[in-house]
């Protein structure tokens, strides 16, 4: 019996989370699976009336997990970031998630914002470095508030940290098998230092020969995910770049609604949560769509080994965007949330 850490938090995540779990427990009595289900109350209801955030003696009950499944985190009562550091990055650095892996899919044309663009063309993995970069925090402020004001944060990148993305990203170029093109994605142009990217890209590769490598610049890899979304396959950045390039991905495979991440540690517990925010304005009204979260639910089942469940799931996700029956993943669309996980559940049975 695999046991999962559920983390609704805050904002839509609780209506989502549930969503998914009506998933995972459908796909679980198809497949024989069982799973235990925990959940943690951390986030802002939590933090506002205990003061507590993260306890350090909880991080150590996730290490005997097999995975953790988490809403969203954020709310406008919690000054920005104190809730995020503390919870989803603490969770990353803590326990040393170092991939963060965001599929890039369109299931149905209808959701793509680019003209003639179809699902063959946007059918792609970005592999982002999720413990190091800008986010780590190393800086701040001095004589804030003043005209003489300064702030500071330093971009950290090491050898370890940088090897070990590039190679799980060719590792896992080569286990995709589609076009075995790994592409390295940075601003060396600009920003020296990051030439550590470049050469250990060039270094690693030689242990690769079957995988072609490409290179683009941040800016210029932004403009041919929109104008040429067929010419990625798998795509490795850093920590901050990949945040940004990532969400450009999920805007052109239908948006928010449908997408959905891996914090990766291969081999140890590992998170798994939909990119979209906590949206507290459409909090309580049943409206958001949960199909991000049910696709972080067959991501987790893939990371944990029941590659035919996850495969039922996707395939079940993909006839309900395929099938008439969901035309729009917006909150305007009219369906509530519990009727997404319908549709899904129809053709996941």
């Amino acid at each position: 019996m695999a046991t999962i850490a559920v983390i609704p938090g805050d904002g839509v995540g609780p209506e989502v989370t549930d969503e998914a779990l009506r998933v995972l427990a459908r796909i679980s009595e198809l497949e024989g699976l069982k799973f235990d289900t925990i959940a943690y109350p951390f986030g802002a209801d939590h933090y506002l009336r205990t003061g507590e955030l993260m306890p350090a003696g909880v991080l150590e009950e996730f290490k005997q997990m097999d995975a953790i499944l988490l809403g969203a985190i954020g709310d406008p009562r919690v000054e920005t970031g104190i809730l995020e550091r503390a919870i989803i990055g603490g969770v990353r650095w803590n326990l040393d998630m170092y991939i963060n892996l965001r599929p890039i899919k369109l299931y149905a044309e209808y959701l793509c914002p680019l003209k003639d663009k179809k699902p063959a063309d946007i059918d792609m993995v970005f592999v982002r470095e999720n413990t190091e970069d800008l986010y780590i925090g190393m800086g701040g402020h001095f004589k804030k508030g003043t005209p003489d004001e300064v702030a500071i944060q330093q971009m950290i990148m090491t050898r370890k940290g940088v090897e070990r993305a590039v190679r799980y990203a060719f590792d896992l170029t080569r286990k995709r098998g589609k076009r075995k093109k790994l592409t390295l994605i940075d601003k060396v142009n600009a920003i020296g230092a990051m030439e550590i990217w470049t050469r250990t890209f060039e270094e690693v590769g030689r242990e690769y020969p079957d995988v072609e490598r490409d290179h683009a610049f941040i800016d210029a890899a932004c403009m041919w995910m929109v104008k040429n979304p067929e010419w990625f396959d798998v795509a490795v950045t850093g920590n901050m770049m990949g945040d940004i390039i990532t969400d450009l991905g999920a805007a052109i495979s239908g948006g928010l609604g449908i997408a959905a991440s891996g914090n990766i540690h291969p081999g140890r517990v590992s998170m798994f949560e939909p990119i979209h925010g906590s949206a507290p304005k459409h909090a309580g009204k049943g409206l958001i769509c949960p199909l991000a979260t049910i696709s972080a639910v067959q991501m987790m089942l893939d990371y944990l080994g029941h590659t035919s469940a996850s495969a039922r799931v996707e395939t079940a996700l993909a006839k309900a965007l395929t099938g008439g029956e969901i035309r729009s993943l917006s909150t305007s669309s009219g369906m509530k949330t519990s009727h997404y996980t319908d549709v899904v559940l129809k053709h996941l049975n």
